[in-house]
């Protein structure tokens, strides 16, 4: 279970969130690449069902 706790609750419409266990001091190049290749996998709908 991933929590945001109502940070930026209203700002955040239509975000994509990517949760990684890489903590930011350790985040390299291939941590940015899967992240961004997870989200280019993703079917955006923008609020549409």
């Amino acid at each position: 279970e991933m929590r945001i706790s109502n940070f930026l609750i209203w700002q955040s419409a239509y975000s994509e969130f990517y949760f990684t266990k890489t903590l930011w001091p350790d985040f390299t190049k291939e941590d940015l690449d899967k992240a961004i290749n997870e989200y280019a996998k993703r079917d955006r709908r923008f609020g549409g069902v």
